[in-house]
């Protein structure tokens, strides 16, 4: 078998009082039960990120001191599982300044989307990032874990509430990203991307 994977799994919301962390936590239980994946998991709020004003032209590569070292893990995972809100029908701002914070990293990898919210269990805040991801040259793969009503789907010790739905689409998501995974890491080495 191939070396193990490095799944890059971030969680997408800074917001106090936030399920995110919760989620993460879930969605990398049922990821570390596999031996094909080495799991990093990043919360957004200890990620050094440039401000808005701040930030250089991703696209040059030269990042602010304080965006090396979250260059540095998104360039050294082989796949990506966000994990996001719905807030207003998108995802939320701090999630969309990680994926614009750096560029070339994020290229010719696949990314998962586990989302959560309310009736919908964030699936707009999906759709609308699989367009962010193909412009980072991103694959998205199709399937993701929506968790609709989430607020009341986790107990006291952050286990998951489910009927069988969640976990079962856990397992086809990460079937899958693990392929794409392989296969785009064997790409990459046989030639790198955008050569």
């Amino acid at each position: 078998m191939d070396a193990a994977l490095r799944l890059l799994i971030l969680i997408g919301s800074t917001r106090e009082g936030r399920l995110g962390d919760t989620v993460a936590r879930w969605v990398a239980g049922v990821a570390e039960q596999r031996d094909d994946v080495d799991v990093d998991l990043l919360d957004l709020r200890d990620a050094e990120l440039p401000s808005v004003q701040s930030a250089a032209h991703p696209r040059s590569g030269r990042y602010p001191e304080r965006v090396r070292a979250f260059a540095e893990r998104v360039a050294a995972a082989d796949a990506y599982l966000l994990v996001t809100p719905e807030y207003n029908h998108g995802y939320p701002a701090s999630l969309k300044l990680a994926l614009d914070a750096v560029y070339a990293e994020w290229a010719a990898k696949p990314a998962a989307i586990v989302s959560y919210g309310g009736l919908s269990g964030g699936v707009r805040a999906t759709e609308q990032l699989r367009q962010v991801l193909g412009e980072l040259h991103v694959v998205a793969i199709r399937d993701g874990v929506a968790i609709p009503r989430a607020g009341g789907r986790f107990d006291g010790d952050g286990e998951l509430l489910d009927d069988g739905v969640a976990a079962a689409s856990a397992k086809v998501m990460l079937d899958r990203l693990t392929w794409w995974g392989r296969v785009l890491r064997a790409g990459r080495a046989l030639e790198p991307y955008g050569a």
